[in-house]
Formats: C-alpha cells, sequence, structure tokens
C-alpha cells in the first residue's frame, strides 16, 4: 500500500540511466493536521479527531524533521548525479575508460563488457555518500532496524544487478546505433520492452527473495487468508491464497506495507509482517483490498503501456540531443561519436534529467491510480467490515503514526515527488466517502457478491 511494486519498472522504463535499480519508496506524506494527541487505539472507541490525521507533539516534530530531510537528500542525490555525469565527462574519465577497454580487446563486444561496469561502478560508488545518509537517516528515526554490514551486503548485491542491468541495457543500444544511426532509438526501444517486461515478471520469483524471506500468508494467517480469498472472490480476481505471501520485513525495517507485483503466474499480493502486528484484521483487508484494485482496474498493465510511451519519447529526445551535444562537446570530450562508448555517459545524462523532469507527470499519474485503489478498497469491504470508512481512515492513520508521514507537506513536493495522494487526504477521503448513504452508485463494485 505505501508503494507500488511496479514502480521499480517505471523506473527501468523512464530513467534507463538511473543508477539506483529498485525504485525509491514511494514518498507518502500527508497534509495539514494540527498538533494534537493521538487517537484511542481501538476503532470503535469514539474520536472527535478521528477523521484527520492528528499526532502528538513528538511525533509530529519527528515526522516534520524526517520527511524534510528526505526531500533534501532526493534533490541533493539529483544534484550528485547530474554533477557526477557532467565531471565524467568534461575531465575526460569516460574517454579514458574506453581507451582501457580499447586496449585490453579489439573486440566490440568485449570492450562493452569492460567499459560498462567500468562506468556504472564510478556512478555508483560517487552515489554511496548518499545512500548511507539515508540509511543512518532510517536507523536515528526508528524507521529501519537493519545493521550497517546487513545494509551494505544488500547494496553490493543491488550494485552487481544494476551492473547486469545496464551491461545488457548499453550493449543493445550500441548494436542498435551501430545497426540503425538514425532510428536506433525506436529498434532499442523495441529490444529493451521485452527485457523490461521479463524483468518484471521474474521480480518476485528471483528478485525479492534475495532481499527478504517469504512465506505463505495461509500457513501463518489461515484465518487471514481465508478471509482474503473472499474479498478476491467479491472483487473477480483470480488470487488464490498459495499466491499470497507474508514477507519478514521486521528483520530490516519497521515501516507499515503490502504491495501487489508480478502478472501472469508470478501475479502475487504480499503483506509486510510489520503491517499484521500494527493493524487490526479489518485494518489489514482494506489495505488488501487497496493493493487488489491495481490488478482490477488495470492499474499495472495501464502503468506499462504509459511508461512505455515515455520511455519512447525520451529515447527520440536523447537521440536528438545527442547529436547536438556531440556536435558542441564531443571533440572537447574526447568522445567521437554516437558509436563511441563514452557517449553512453552522455546518454544517461540526458535520460536522468527527463526522468527528473517528467516526475510531475509520471507522479500525477500515479497519485491518480492510488486514489482509484482507495476507492475499489473503501467499496470492497463496505457490508463485509463494519464501519468500514472508519476502519480505513484508522488505517491511514495507524500508517502514518508509525511511518512519520509528513503532517503537512508543500505542495511543490507533493506535486514532484508523491506517487500517492498526501495521506491526510487520503484518511479524510476514507471517512467521508458514502455513495450508499447518499443515495449513489459505487463507482467500481455496483453489488454484493
Amino acid at each position: 500500500m505505501r508503494r507500488r511494486r511496479f514502480a521499480w519498472i517505471f523506473a527501468a522504463l523512464v530513467s534507463i540511466a538511473a543508477i539506483s535499480f529498485s525504485g525509491q519508496a514511494a514518498l507518502q506524506a500527508q497534509e495539514s493536521p494540527t498538533v494534537r494527541t493521538p487517537p484511542p487505539q481501538q476503532i470503535d472507541t469514539p474520536n472527535p479527531n478521528a477523521d484527520r490525521y492528528t499526532l502528538s507533539h513528538e511525533r509530529y516534530e519527528k515526522a516534520v524533521a524526517y520527511s524534510r530531510a528526505g526531500y533534501a537528500l532526493y534533490f541533493l542525490s539529483v544534484f550528485v548525479g547530474f554533477l557526477v555525469l557532467l565531471v565524467v565527462l568534461w575531465t575526460g574519465v569516460a574517454g579514458r575508460l574506453r581507451d582501457y577497454a580499447q586496449r585490453k580487446t579489439e573486440n566490440r563486444f568485449l570492450q562493452g563488457l569492460i567499459f560498462i561496469p567500468l562506468l556504472v561502478l564510478v556512478l555508483r560508488l560517487a552515489d554511496l555518500p548518499i545512500h548511507a545518509v539515508r540509511h543512518g537517516l532510517s536507523l536515528h528515526y526508528e524507521q529501519s532496524v537493519q545493521g550497517w554490514s546487513s545494509w551494505l551486503f544488500d547494496w553490493g548485491k543491488v550494485g552487481v544487478m544494476v551492473v547486469v542491468f545496464y551491461l545488457i541495457m548499453g550493449l543493445l543500444v550500441f548494436f542498435a546505433i551501430r545497426w540503425s544511426p538514425r532510428r536506433w532509438w525506436f529498434y532499442f526501444w523495441l529490444l529493451a520492452l521485452p527485457f523490461l517486461l521479463i524483468m518484471f515478471f521474474l521480480e518476485p520469483v528471483i528478485i525479492d527473495p534475495l532481499f527478504f524471506k517469504f512465506e505463505p500468508l495461509a500457513a501463518s494467517q489461515p484465518q487471514l487468508a481465508a478471509d482474503l480469498a473472499k474479498l478476491t472472490h467479491r472483487a473477480g480476481l483470480a488470487i488464490p491464497p498459495e499466491r499470497m505471501f507474508l514477507m519478514n520485513a521486521s528483520a530490516k525495517t519497521n515501516e507499515l506495507n503490502a504491495y501487489v507485483t508480478g502478472f501472469g503466474a508470478s501475479k502475487r499480493v504480499v503483506i509486510y509482517d510489520t503491517l499484521l502486528k500494527k493493524m487490526t484484521a479489518q485494518e489489514t483487508l482494506f489495505v488488501f483490498g487497496h493493493e487488489s484494485g491495481h490488478y482490477v482496474l488495470n492499474h499495472i498493465r495501464n502503468g506499462i503501456l504509459f511508461f512505455s510511451a515515455v520511455l519512447l519519447l525520451a529515447l527520440y529526445l536523447a537521440y536528438r540531443l545527442l547529436s547536438l551535444v556531440l556536435d558542441r562537446w564531443g571533440l572537447k570530450w574526447k568522445i567521437y561519436g554516437p558509436h563511441d562508448w563514452a557517449a553512453l555517459a552522455i546518454l544517461l545524462l540526458f535520460i536522468d534529467g527527463m526522468a527528473f523532469l517528467s516526475s510531475p507527470i509520471i507522479n500525477g499519474y500515479s497519485r491518480m491510480e492510488e486514489h482509484n485503489a482507495d476507492v475499489f478498497g473503501l467499496e470492497l469491504i463496505h457490508g463485509i467490515v463494519p464501519g468500514s470508512g472508519q476502519v480505513a481512515a484508522h488505517s491511514f492513520q495507524a500508517m502514518g503514526e508509525n511511518d512519520l508521514a509528513d503532517p503537512n507537506p508543500p505542495a511543490f513536493i507533493t506535486f514532484w515527488l508523491y506517487t500517492h495522494p498526501p495521506l491526510a487526504e487520503r484518511l479524510v477521503f476514507a471517512h467521508s466517502y458514502d455513495p450508499w448513504g447518499k443515495g449513489q452508485s459505487p463507482r467500481y463494485i455496483k453489488e454484493q457478491k
């Protein structure tokens, strides 16, 4: 619920140049309460502030500090990423790495096997301090419980995957450039999409288990699995109990989360064990309803189509800009054409920049889908969970308190960074959404099943 797992494939589609393999956790902050005492933990206890996101003074101060530090680190990371790529180009590092690869072998393919990992390693190491600061911040605010050695090991595993990913993408793009210098952007797009879809299919089966342990939800939570199966039937969704998993998130994080991932034979719903410890069974049903909405409403399919179109546009713009930049600075940087391995650094700079500038559009699209999934979740549990709106609202409250969601994110930050609507807005909407009481027709769940 806090982030959708197909977000990382969006990062791959839109930001081929990005150095982080996994999409960053969705920034889910929330809006505009005054500082108040926390609501009672029991949902059925009357609470005059249950229709708004409220925090104690201590949690409020921590939420603001933690969120604002996260925003600053994000923009710092973007700035450092641009700066490092510019330094790599202006100082001739990219050219020297290419020369080194060419000295080692005359084979074009083997040159790529040497040059691309070296370039990615330089960029990864440059970004390491910011990743470390971010992890230190999460430890300080008790959002993470992962020790430094375990964190560094995970960072290394991600690094290996990043190298493999960009090695394949880099070889494909230069194959396309040599095959068709004028239309390489389109042919690379055609070559890359099947590979990216295969990665998305395999992520829950191969990649995720490298970082967390998963077990069938029914093994430890048989009643919850049975209740979720009833919801999937009502939603018209084919996710059998063996596709519902519990993740041992508590080994590394205190955050509350659930997500959908994969498609076809790899489609599944994953629930953090931390969520079960901090939320009631009824609240968990709403969280699941939200996640199932992404499948029923075809958000994954639509998202892939949308971001594929964005990728095609980004590649075309990169093709147009590459010629202009090479004409202006190619000789100075000792990069002798689009077929030059060192030109990869320029492409990374372009795609990185376009991914950053397109963030408001992409995240706005994501916020729209997340809101629709909230509506679906509310309608799905209506009539099954007593006081469904209040249950959903309290689930947002519990998530915000636990995850230190920003109580009042700046409008610009919401516009630029948020993949979900601010949590306070979601809480108010959940508490007030009642088409049944207003004699209106629900948007998605038209009748009881």
